[in-house]
């Protein structure tokens, strides 16, 4: 094992993933999944934690971006809102999508949805993606 991967020890790795995780899933540009990956080819033991915090942290970032929409005025109509509204918190299973999910949680937050049931519908569709990543590492 080389030195870089002993400095990655398996706290560290997970720490790197939930920091990785969390601002991937705010409005930041980033990409968590690699880091999953990597994450479990140097640790595999750590499947089920690491699969468990990368789904907190991400689903912790989306609630981030929802809590930003919710913050944001409604004097006006957001783009492509209704199609939110007319799906409601489970349009949010879809938070993981690159694009066109942190525009899902921030459009739920702006519609007030219930942060409650976002939260679930977020963590359920990140865990899935994640499982399927974690799956192929």
């Amino acid at each position: 094992m080389d030195t870089f991967s002993q400095f990655l020890t398996s706290d560290i790795s997970l720490w790197g993933l939930f920091i990785s995780s969390l601002l991937g899933a705010t409005l930041l540009p980033g990409g968590s999944e690699a880091v999953l990956f990597g994450v479990l080819k140097l640790h595999p033991e750590l499947f089920w934690p690491a699969l468990l915090v990368g789904t907190l942290g991400n689903t912790i970032g989306g609630m981030i971006s929802f809590g930003m929409g919710w913050l944001l005025p409604q004097t006006q109509q957001l783009k492509h809102v209704e199609k939110v509204r007319q799906h409601g918190t489970p349009a949010l299973l879809f938070a993981w999508a690159p694009l066109i999910g942190d525009a899902l949680c921030l459009a739920a937050g702006w519609l007030r949805l219930n942060p409650w049931h976002a939260a679930l519908f977020m963590l359920l569709g990140k865990f899935l993606r994640y499982l399927v990543i974690a799956l192929t590492a």
